[in-house]
């Protein structure tokens, strides 16, 4: 059953844009050939986004520091998080600069993702510092790190302070486009949660330990010794973590009628999260929440349109069978 401890208040750091997500057959042919693909949607998108709307859906205070453009897309993302229920006075608006977009080739198999970066890279220290300060936080969700270079070298004291305040961290660097990996060895001691999917758990490890490569157990083990639990989302077979002892915890995924996997690892992470700001302790449980999220959100199109509530997490877990 869910905890009934009053949930601790999350401010998510990160990327607020709009996603377009295409599905079908949806390989483009250039010499100006035109394709119709089965559908469209326009959807709120960015990691950091979708993150933040899944933890309110489950009912945790959240907040968002962001920047999006004073634009049509900048306008479509703030509504959209605000009819999520999150705090978005946080989330800056650039008269200047055009807000971000994705444009995402979705198949049921994998999806392509083309992005303008827009606003996403502009996000500052000092809008973080001072979202930390006004909110007041538990704990602190950072997104997208690759996306985000003004911020990126202020991380590892921005984080640093964030834990002498009392206050916990989680990470999902989410992928490198230029794959160097550079900076998160130099986040991971300020870190008390990593969240990568396994390509990116093998990515990191091949920056950070001194001979890369090997199970993925192993790499995970090695990068939670320099200070975090390394929390890892595999796909369809759910999820499965590794603390600084070596520890490893698993969960299964859920059986569901996959429509779209857009930001079904961002809704994973909110699962988790999400037990963690309730106070439930049990690692196999956060990691259940994880799952079941992450599964449920993929029963609707985009990131954000079929995100569980903690009512529904509760039913799956309880129909898949597993000891609550």
């Amino acid at each position: 059953m869910t905890s009934t401890a009053s949930p601790a208040k999350v401010l998510v750091v990160g990327d607020a844009n709009a996603d377009l997500i295409l599905r079908g057959d949806v390989v483009p042919q250039f010499g100006q050939a035109e394709k119709l693909v089965d559908s469209g949607d326009l959807v709120l998108g960015g990691s950091a986004s979708i993150m933040a709307c899944g933890l309110a859906r489950l009912g945790i205070p959240t907040a968002l520091v962001a920047r999006v453009g004073e634009d049509v897309f900048g306008r479509f993302v703030l509504a959209e998080l605000r009819a999520a229920g999150v705090d978005v006075s946080r989330v800056e608006v650039d008269p200047q600069t055009p807000s971000g977009l994705s444009v995402i080739l979705s198949t049921p198999e994998d999806r392509a993702i083309l992005t303008i970066p827009g606003t996403i890279p502009t996000l500052t220290a000092d809008a973080v510092r001072a979202a930390f300060a006004d909110v007041d936080p538990a704990h602190v969700h950072v997104a997208s790190y690759f996306l985000q270079p003004t911020l990126a070298a202020d991380l590892p004291s921005i984080l640093a302070g964030v834990r002498a305040a009392g206050a916990t961290v989680s990470l999902d660097t989410n992928w490198d486009p230029a794959e160097r990996w550079d900076g998160v060895a130099d986040l991971l001691p300020h870190v008390d949660h990593l969240l990568p999917n396994l390509e990116e758990l093998r990515a990191i490890g091949g920056r950070v330990l001194a001979e890369p490569g090997g199970e993925d157990c192993d790499i995970a083990a090695a990068i939670a010794a320099h200070g975090p639990c390394v929390v890892v989302k595999a796909g369809a077979d759910g999820g499965w973590s590794v603390d600084s002892a070596g520890t490893r915890s698993d969960a299964p995924g859920l059986a569901v009628d996959v429509v779209d996997t857009t930001g079904a690892g961002d809704s994973f992470d909110a699962g988790y999260l999400a037990a963690f700001a309730r106070g439930i302790e049990d690692e196999r449980e956060r990691l259940r929440w994880a799952t079941a999220a992450g599964s449920l959100s993929t029963r609707g199109s985009g990131g954000t349109g079929r995100q569980a509530t903690a009512d529904e997490i509760d039913a799956a877990l309880s129909t898949r069978g597993v000891a609550r």
